[in-house]
């Protein structure tokens, strides 16, 4: 019996005792916080234990997901709007012959109206992870008609861009832009023949130039070696004629031929350049004018001794130009948009006319310095370009043959 009190006495005490520790693990005194555990205290959300922690996480997830796969407003909207081009005009490609219909002139503002036309009727929701949002408020905040329209002309002139960077790539491949640039190696092959046996005979003359560009060359043809043959010729009119025929002369040149043969090179280079979207310009120096150009002509002597009076020499006094080999032109870029003729013209004029130091908003002080030197030594005429246009600066009286190679060169550009 004794044995059996010990026995239930020793149980009890081990009971007491597993109280007593857990009692005091769950009381933290407070000098004593290294040991102790946290005791669960109610929040004033309703949360309970770590379930504010486990929500903060979850939410982090979901911004995460949200922000990988999900488009912000600028993306949502470049699609939208490219859509509504694509739809209109054809998606944008480098294949020739896939870019034509409605859009292959279409100009600026009329894509721009059909953008925002496109988007006004466009009511879905734009933003998916938004949805609850725009279903509890009225008005539909989170749709294209809502937030899109402002992305529009950035957009746009994106499209534009692309557009006609894939119409130059498939320019360059096409079968015409090859067949215009043989011929305008041959071309420049026949050019300058035409310079060094311009005032040999005709037949001399015809003779080299169907060997350089004649039909058997590729790219040259029979009607090139003609446009050649005759450029500068002085019976291109009935007092040509009379000239030849007074000084038995059929092979004399008139004034500026150098001229005009750089203009019918400059006519093929622009053939190039419209078939294969390059810019390629036609860079020739001037030529120096005949000295015998201020003399009485053949003509004039006869009709001077047929009536006794002397003809007068109709051509100024030739001044000698010490940097004959300057070019006619220049090329000038701006920093800054030129929106019309007005404005480049008045930004040629202030660099010739004001110190390269002076400060100007669309030249830098040395492309000054430079257009001040060309136009001392010969310069007649400026091409403006910015980043979308270009025009054509006349600065001094250029000759009939220098504006029409100007004119060929820059078919492009603006003139007034």
């Amino acid at each position: 019996m004794k044995n059996k009190l010990m026995i239930f006495g020793a149980f009890g005490l081990c009971l007491l005792g597993a109280d007593a520790i857990a009692v005091s693990a769950g009381t933290v005194g407070a000098a004593d916080a290294s040991r102790g555990v946290s005791v669960y205290t109610p929040s004033t959300n309703g949360q309970r234990g770590s379930q504010g922690l486990a929500n903060a996480y979850i939410q982090n997830q979901r911004n995460t997901y949200y922000m990988v796969t999900q488009p912000d407003v600028d993306t949502a909207c470049r699609e939208k709007i490219y859509k509504c081009l694509s739809d209109y005009c054809g998606d944008v490609t480098v294949v020739p012959g896939q870019r034509s219909g409605r859009c292959q002139y279409a100009t600026e503002s009329e894509l721009y109206n059909y953008a925002l036309l496109c988007l006004q009727k466009d009511t879905s929701v734009l933003l998916p992870q938004y949805a609850t949002n725009t279903r509890n408020s009225a008005g539909g905040m989170n749709t294209a008609a809502r937030l899109c329209p402002s992305y529009v002309q950035q957009e746009l002139m994106s499209y534009l861009s692309m557009s006609n960077m894939a119409t130059q790539l498939s320019k360059s491949h096409s079968d015409l832009c090859l067949q215009r640039r043989q011929e305008l190696e041959a071309a420049m092959s026949c050019h300058s023949v035409a310079l060094a046996y311009g005032n040999e005979t005709s037949s001399m003359l015809t003779s080299q130039l169907t060997d350089y560009c004649g039909a058997g060359v590729p790219g040259g043809s029979a009607e090139m070696v003609t446009r050649f043959a005759n450029a500068g010729n002085v019976g291109a009119n009935i007092w040509g004629w009379a000239e030849k025929i007074v000084s038995l002369d059929l092979n004399k040149k008139g004034e500026d031929w150098q001229n005009a043969v750089d203009a019918v090179l400059a006519s093929y280079t622009n053939r190039m350049n419209l078939a294969c979207g390059d810019n390629l310009q036609l860079n020739t120096v001037s030529h120096t004018s005949d000295a015998s150009a201020s003399q009485p002509t053949a003509l004039q002597t006869a009709a001077a001794l047929a009536v006794g009076v002397a003809f007068p020499g109709t051509d100024a006094p030739q001044i000698e130009n010490p940097y004959e080999n300057w070019s006619i032109w220049m090329e000038v870029t701006s920093r800054s948009e030129l929106w019309d003729y007005n404005s480049a013209y008045q930004m040629v004029q202030a660099a010739l006319s004001n110190p390269s130091t002076t400060q100007n908003a669309f030249l830098t002080s040395a492309q000054m310095d430079n257009m001040q030197t060309a136009y001392k030594r010969g310069t007649k005429v400026f091409i403006v370009r910015d980043s979308a246009r270009c025009y054509i600066i006349p600065v001094a009286t250029m000759t009939q043959q220098e504006t029409s190679q100007v004119a060929q060169s820059f078919a492009n550009c603006i003139s007034k």
